[in-house]
Formats: C-alpha cells, sequence, structure tokens
C-alpha cells in the first residue's frame, strides 16, 4: 500500500478498528477514511453504495462487527447472524463493484468446530458441529470467509481474510452484559475491590448509578461482592489472548505483504501456468494469535493479582463452560514473517492502567 493510498476503515471506533487505524497512522498513512455508525449504518445497503461511490477507497479494513462475549451470543442470536450478514454483504459486495484493490476481512476463530483439534489449523473449517452458544455469529464469519473466496474465484478481487484469536486491549468494551471474558473479569474483580476498601463513591461513578445500595444490588446479579467474585463455569477451559495493538500489526503486515493471488500460486502452480481450470480453493484465511493458552482459572487468578484483590474467586460450574479449548495454529502467520510481541500478564497490566486512565 503507498502511504497516500486511500483507506477505508470500517468500524474504526471498536476494539480492533481502532488498534488498525492507530497502527496505520502510526505508519505514515494519512489518508484513511472513517465513518461513525451514526454516519453510516454498513446494515444499510444503498447507504453502503452511496458510501462508496463517493468516497472510492482503494483498500478496506473490514473491522466492523456486531460482537459480544457468550452471554450475548447466545441471547441475541438474530442480531448477531443478521447484523454481521448485512454488514459483510454490503462492504464486499461494494468492494468488488467499485474495483478496491485489496480487501481485509476480519472474523473470529470461533468458526472453527467445538472440537477440533488443538491447535486449531485453518483447514479444520467446517470439518464438525459449532458451538451452540456462538453458532450464529460464526456462521455469519464464515459465509464472510466464503464471500471473500468466491469473489477472489469469480471476479479475479483480492480479498484476504484473517481470523483472530480473543483479543483484548485499549477501546475493549467493559459492560458486565455484553463483555468478552477477559475485560469482564477486570471490571468484576476491580469493583469487589472497591467494594473491599470502601470506596463506595469511585463504585458508584464506575457504574453511573445513584447510590452505594443500588450499585451492590447490580452487582450482585452478577456475583461480585466485597468478599468474592464470581466466574462462570469451571474454570478449566482454556482460551488463548492477543494485545489488540498486536492484532493490527499483523492485519497491516497482511496488507503490506500477502495477496490472494500468493495462495493460488502456492497451492496450484498449475492454475496460474493455464492447465488447471476449477481447483477446489478452500481455507484461504490466515489465523493471528499467539499459539499460546492459558485456563480460565489461571486468568481469572492472574487478573486478581494484577487488580490486588484479596477476596474470593467462585467458580459456577452451572453455568456454561463453552467450548474446552480454543488455541489457534500460527504457524502460517510466523512463516510469513509476523510474531505477536505483547505477553498476557504484560498486556492485562496495560489494559489494566488503560481501564483506570479512563474511569478517573
Amino acid at each position: 500500500m503507498d502511504k497516500q493510498a486511500k483507506i477505508y476503515v470500517a468500524g474504526h471506533r471498536g476494539l480492533v478498528g481502532s488498534a488498525i487505524l492507530n497502527n496505520l497512522q502510526g505508519k505514515g498513512y494519512n489518508n484513511i477514511i472513517t465513518r461513525t455508525h451514526k454516519e453510516l449504518d454498513l446494515t444499510n445497503q444503498l447507504d453502503v453504495a452511496s458510501f462508496f461511490e463517493e468516497e472510492k477507497p482503494e483498500y478496506v479494513f473490514l473491522a466492523a462487527a456486531k460482537v459480544g462475549g457468550i452471554v450475548a451470543n447466545n441471547v441475541y442470536r438474530a442480531d448477531f447472524i443478521y447484523e454481521n450478514m448485512m454488514i459483510q454483504n454490503n462492504v464486499i459486495h461494494q468492494s468488488y463493484v467499485h474495483q478496491v484493490k485489496k480487501l481485509l476481512f476480519l472474523g473470529s476463530t470461533c468458526i472453527y468446530p467445538k472440537n477440533a483439534p488443538q491447535p486449531m489449523k485453518e483447514e479444520y473449517l467446517l470439518t464438525d458441529t459449532l458451538e451452540y452458544t456462538n453458532e450464529p455469529y460464526a456462521i455469519a464469519k464464515i459465509a464472510g470467509i466464503k464471500m471473500c473466496e468466491s469473489y477472489n474465484l469469480q471476479y479475479g478481487t483480492n480479498f484476504i481474510s484473517v481470523m483472530p484469536t480473543n483479543l483484548y486491549g485499549p477501546n475493549d468494551n467493559f459492560d458486565l452484559e455484553k463483555s468478552h471474558v477477559l475485560p469482564a473479569l477486570i471490571r468484576k474483580i476491580h469493583s469487589a475491590k472497591l467494594l473491599s476498601e470502601t470506596k463506595f463513591d469511585e463504585v458508584i461513578k464506575d457504574l453511573n448509578v445513584s447510590n452505594i445500595e443500588e450499585a451492590k444490588a447490580y452487582l450482585a446479579k452478577f456475583g461480585v461482592s466485597e468478599n468474592s467474585v464470581e466466574v462462570w463455569g469451571s474454570g478449566k477451559p482454556k482460551r488463548e489472548f492477543l494485545w489488540s495493538e498486536d492484532m493490527a500489526d499483523a492485519c497491516v503486515f497482511l496488507m503490506e505483504n500477502r495477496d490472494f493471488g500468493d495462495v493460488m500460486a502456492s497451492r496450484h502452480p498449475e492454475l496460474v501456468s493455464g492447465s488447471l481450470k476449477q481447483p477446489e480453493i478452500r481455507n484461504t484465511h490466515i489465523n493471528i494469535g499467539t499459539g499460546v493458552d492459558v485456563s480460565i482459572k489461571e486468568l481469572a487468578e492472574t487478573i486478581k493479582d494484577i487488580v490486588g484483590f484479596k477476596g474470593n474467586l467462585v467458580f459456577n460450574t452451572e453455568k456454561p463452560d463453552g467450548t474446552m479449548r480454543k488455541l489457534t495454529d500460527v504457524s502460517k502467520l510466523n512463516r510469513l514473517g509476523w510474531k505477536h510481541k505483547v505477553e498476557l500478564k504484560k498486556g492485562i497490566e496495560q489494559i489494566y492502567n488503560w481501564y483506570l486512565e479512563i474511569n478517573e
């Protein structure tokens, strides 16, 4: 990508999009287009078509999505599949119509089967049943991968897909109902610490409620008190976590160094020479992660130590564990020349400090 190239970052205010935007700006890209949801509803086909006609971006990072944790995914199933499908369909199709040079589509490792062998290689996609709680979101993301592949094969576009593991970092969602496990645990354990230290004014301010009784009642719904914090499930499931700014760096690296044509050339040299008409092209996406995972129990204990909470962690085994293990195989990305920099403990310290700063 040329430094003057016109780049559209869809979803620039979210965890993923904001990290990509910052990475691009830090590397000297200065012709970046953004739109807030209020300015452009990506689920609206006509509005998206008008935007592409007016702006004509050369490159697109499709980081916009409806996201959430296990509760939100399971409760708002229709919203997750509908909104994500609409966003993808509109942005990917208009990128084709307006001859975007390259598009990067961001998915999620929840696309892999619930009982996929570990670590999860790209070729495990669509080999078995998905985890039920986030099946609608996963199916939407799988459709996005297949849409990119299909447009590349039929129309000769250059659309690439990446599958980041569980992300955390600046601009994360700390909502106790809708957030992912890591930011949710940070907020719950931080709230419990404040309660234990009788810093009631800070609790009231953080929750934006009128009094401490209201705050305690609200936190109790999520298993938070001055003495303990409830963690869903047994604590045994293992998860991999990637600092969002590392993820952004990997995305920009791939946009600068990887084309869909590279996949074709490496897998089917006979197609390049013109001797094969219709090869089967699958699993062209690339995993982005660390290749290292921890149990939810280890994660909660690490957060507890960093936050400085002296109470107990209570594991509620009546709540779902979800998939027991989700570890990505990142050998493909490593072979291309990229590796993560921020290890988990350091990342948790950084995101906790960020959370404290925005709540001062």
